[in-house]
């Protein structure tokens, strides 16, 4: 095969447009180089099925180049810090087992009623001009955060915040809040130790995790339950950019399980799979992944690939479910944990918006995004709720 075509993730052209850059290379070979200001060049998968090879290859592994950790973290949080996102192996396996009963489709469909009541809660605050973004989708999944580990309504305002800060990214923000997620974390713990309730610390004590291990899930939750954020932001612009897929789904709610699927494959938040390392000389369809080399999956062109998705670059919210599944979410032994409350909360908070605000339309012509290589999120979702 030819030279492997070289992606520029930090030039504004492919931060305003990831999907075309990844598209172009794409189409000349499965495996693209990573290069931009300020990190050392790795290689990410282009296509779909050598990317699902990719996710499951245990040759690939993580280590701690893998994270971003950033400076100034005090050092009694350090250890929480390392959530099964981090694992490999039999480490990884046993939490995730002992986690995964708390996180199952049928648990997560009866928390229905208590997410459908936060999403109506938000809902009934916003003033006729908002911004959907700040007011909605960025509040929404620390409240039900709060709801599946049953935080006192009294001490939510703090828990609030921490939502705020973490979504926003890593900065200054985000590094003050740690402290403050990990305290409350503990005090989670302790408190349902005493208590218990109907809620997933309750039903997590008592199992193989340690007290480590449920303050650290705590955290995990609090890091990476902001997906429905930028999904929710992402999929609302995205229907407004395409109003034959809006009426769709306003005239039909039954659709939304398929709409939220169709939208993560189509402007999902994740462009990028965290790094992982080649243990060995690694090819993949012809191009050699050097040994130590960093190797991350480009879900964003993956989930693009015409070989996997009949014109992969239509949004069609009618399109079926089934094989060849999006990447969304990932795959593998790393699937997403929550991904069934990031489909539950993307599917009420979109069905509910355009049920409870039938002209909901947006008050500006321009999309503003975040510049950021490896996610795709909004700065802002400016809208009217009236028309």
């Amino acid at each position: 095969m030819g030279p492997i075509p070289e992606v520029a993730v930090t030039d504004p052209a492919v931060l305003a447009d990831p999907f075309s850059a990844y598209a172009q290379a794409r189409a000349v070979s499965p495996v693209a180089k990573l290069t931009g200001a300020g990190m050392p060049p790795m290689w990410a998968v282009t296509r779909h099925e050598p990317a699902r090879a990719v996710l499951t290859d245990p040759r690939f592994v993580l280590s701690e180049a893998s994270f971003m950790r950033p400076p100034g973290i005090p050092e009694h949080c350090q250890r929480y810090l390392h959530t099964m996102a981090e694992m490999d192996g039999p480490e990884h396996a046993r939490v995730r087992a002992a986690a995964a009963p708390a996180f199952t489709a049928r648990r997560t469909a009866a928390l229905r009623p208590r997410i459908q009541a936060v999403v109506d809660r938000l809902l009934d605050s916003l003033a006729p001009d908002a911004d959907l973004l700040r007011d909605f989708a960025g509040p929404l999944p620390m409240e039900v955060i709060c709801e599946l580990i049953g935080i006192p309504e009294a001490d939510r305002p703090d828990w609030r915040g921490y939502g705020a800060a973490v979504a926003a990214g890593y900065g200054p923000g985000f590094l003050a809040a740690i402290p403050g997620i990990i305290a409350s974390a503990q005090a989670a713990v302790a408190a349902k130790r005493v208590s218990p309730g109907a809620d997933i610390l309750s039903q997590l004590l008592g199992g193989e995790l340690t007290e480590t291990e449920l303050v650290t899930l705590v955290w995990h939750l609090a890091l990476a339950g902001q997906t429905p954020t930028n999904l929710i932001g992402n999929g609302v612009a995205a229907l407004f950019a395409h109003p034959a897929q809006l009426d769709l789904l306003r005239g039909d709610p039954g659709l939304a399980p398929q709409a939220v699927e169709e939208l993560m494959r189509w402007c999902g938040p994740q462009l990028l799979t965290t790094p992982r390392f080649a243990t060995t000389d690694i090819t993949i369809d012809g191009a050699t992944i050097p040994q130590g080399g960093a190797m991350t999956v480009a879900i964003c062109s993956a989930n693009r690939d015409p070989a996997a998705f009949a014109d992969p670059d239509r949004l069609d919210i009618t399109r079926p479910l089934g094989a060849p599944g999006h990447l969304g979410f990932s795959h593998g032994p790393h699937f997403c944990l929550g991904a069934p409350l990031a489909r539950l909360q993307t599917e009420l908070a979109l069905t509910t918006l355009l049920h409870r605000f039938p002209n909901l339309t947006p008050t500006s012509p321009h999309t503003v995004r975040t510049p950021d290589p490896g996610t795709w999120r909004l700065a802002e979702l400016p809208v009217s709720l009236t028309g």
